[in-house]
């Protein structure tokens, strides 16, 4: 286990007098500024602030495409990804296309059998699909790499609409419209928008251009904004950067949810992950209802995940809900095994020399090494990837980085320095896949971990846990825990954790893995727990922490979650 070093985030103090100015909670006013916030504009995260969409490029044109499309009686596809993102993004333009009377239907392609995006075997699918052949394929989430796949559609007479998010390569497919913030000459001021934020933002302008055309009233139409559930839910799952924008789509979602007024299918998920919608909160999306959906992609089938966000069918929903709480179970249980083996491999003499970590196994499901790769890279800090057999001689990897390291960028080198040796790759800076010929594996592991030292310069890397400082001692209380907790924070603009010294009156372990603490600051005592660490402190420690609410009984009270101390 690598040790981190603990900073305080630098904090903007005019920022924060001039949100404070404004009424806002001198705490908030204080964290925001940190995290770079500097305008009470930037926190008001009602529909009238939303980025318009007419800055998205090809939105227009594409829209245009679309209603010549619904009014001509066309038949629609959407492709949709195999992840939390893809699935919301599908179930966000099946229920607006519908509403606007477009004859819509979905295909996912399986990751196990057709791999990822738009590829010619998915075409080949699309072309034999029950709804019968499209006339206009809509990628969600995908399609901005599907040069070979949009070729293959165009032959076949099959028009492609592009919504995707995903960087772009050196050559753009040749699509009727592409709609994606990170392709060239895009000058819309989000990039972070999610698979899920950009096919919202489609529907938006589809509405629009129906309206120009008449079809609806100049302020009629569906009303979109009851798919905000489903955009949130994406856009928290898809670990996107919380900018001012997307904090808006996943408050409006979560004021929605707790108001009581979501999908059946989110109220299904919500219901088997035993969360509550009245209090949800972003840890609920990202941590009880995305797993939840994911675990369809990564086990099964990504259909099941789709029809559970687009019925209106409760009792069906919960069926559905059900089942896929089944499949993240039986994903738990591979995981574990999976990651107890990873580990053991990692205990040999020379695995934790090189500044990477490459694992593969031949017993190991490809749907769950992402996963695996994700907790290795967290116990010892470096770039990881992880393998499972993919068809008989091929394995394929899913690799989690650190802010130090642009994974693609390292697969990108060494694709350059050995240019046979990965066959297929993509992705970004934190997260990569990748398929390589099984006898390559021995030369690939140190090639990448060659990548990473050129890269860097560096063949170690030492966490950092930043932190918002001392938490001043008249807000360690429930009402602040439970301000707190209806913000929205997530990547980019993460969550507050708070540094301070106490000393510890009281220590037992719960459930033998977590360490229940009883705390003191000056004349404040503290419930505190460490989840997931088994090991005694000592009477004072320095502690970063988060301050959340504990209901017990029908009592709220303050809780301190210890991320790290010593």
């Amino acid at each position: 286990m690598v040790s981190p070093r603990l900073t305080v985030r630098p904090s903007d103090l005019d920022a924060c007098r001039v949100l404070e100015a404004s009424g806002i909670h001198p705490l908030l006013a204080r964290l925001w500024a940190a995290r770079g916030v500097t305008h009470p504009d930037q926190t008001r995260l009602a529909w009238p602030s939303l980025l318009p969409p007419a800055g998205l490029t090809h939105s227009a044109h594409a829209a245009g495409v679309l209603a010549d499309a619904i009014q001509a009686g066309r038949k629609l596809l959407i492709v949709a990804d195999y992840d939390c993102d893809g699935a919301t993004a599908c179930a966000v333009g099946l229920r607006a296309l519908s509403a606007m009377g477009a004859d819509v239907d979905f295909l996912v392609p399986n990751r196990f059998e057709t791999g990822y995006g738009l590829s010619p075997a998915v075409v080949e699918l699309a072309c034999r699909h029950r709804a019968g052949k499209p006339d206009i394929i809509i990628t969600v989430d995908n399609g901005i790499a599907s040069v070979d796949g949009v070729a293959a559609a165009n032959a076949a007479g099959i028009g492609v609409v592009i919504t995707d998010h995903h960087l772009p390569g050196d050559t753009l497919p040749d699509a009727l419209a592409i709609v994606n913030p990170n392709q060239p000459g895009c000058g819309f001021p989000s990039k972070n928008l999610a698979g899920v934020g950009v096919i919202f933002y489609m529907m938006l302008a589809l509405r629009a251009e129906l309206r120009r055309r008449g079809v609806y009233a100049p302020d009629g139409g569906p009303r979109l904004d009851a798919l905000s559930d489903l955009v949130a839910l994406g856009t928290v799952a898809d670990v996107v950067k919380l900018d001012a924008n997307n904090r808006l789509l996943v408050t409006q979602g979560l004021q929605r949810m707790r108001a009581g007024r979501l999908q059946p299918g989110l109220r299904a998920l919500f219901a088997v992950a035993g969360r509550e919608p009245r209090s949800a909160n972003g840890f609920d999306l990202g941590f009880a209802l995305g797993p939840r959906i994911n675990a369809a992609g990564r086990l099964a089938d990504m259909s099941l995940g789709i029809a559970c966000l687009t019925t209106d069918d409760e009792a069906q929903a919960l069926e559905m809900a059900r089942e896929l709480d089944n499949i993240n179970r039986e994903r738990r249980t591979i995981e574990a095994e999976m990651r107890e083996q990873a580990l053991a491999a990692m205990e040999a003499p020379d695995a934790t020399a090189g500044a990477t970590v490459c694992v593969f196994d031949p017993g190991w499901h490809q749907g769950v090494v992402g996963l695996v790769a994700s907790r290795l890279k967290e116990k010892f800090w470096r770039p990881t990837l992880a393998f499972a057999p993919a068809g008989d001689d091929e394995i394929r990897g899913s690799g989690r980085s650190i802010p130090d390291v642009h994974l693609r960028d390292a697969l990108d080198l060494v694709s350059k320095r050995h240019p046979n040796l990965i066959r297929k790759f993509g992705g970004h800076a934190m997260a990569a896949g990748l398929t390589l010929g099984k006898a390559d594996f021995a030369a690939f592991a140190p090639a990448f971990d060659a990548a990473v030292r050129e890269l860097t310069g560096r063949d170690a890397f030492e966490p950092v846990i930043e932190t918002d400082g001392s938490l001043e001692s008249g807000y360690a209380n429930a009402d602040v825990a439970g301000m707190l907790q209806q913000q929205v924070w997530g990547a980019g603009f993460a969550a507050p954790l708070f540094l301070d010294e106490f000393v510890v009156r009281n220590q037992r372990l719960v459930g033998e893995k977590h360490l229940k603490l009883s705390l003191e600051r000056g004349h404040q005592r503290f419930d505190a727990i460490w989840f997931g660490h088994d090991q005694s402190l000592p009477e004072h420690i320095q502690a970063a922490y988060r301050l959340e609410q504990n209901v017990w009984n029908g009592m709220v009270s303050v809780q301190l979650v210890i991320e790290y101390a010593g």
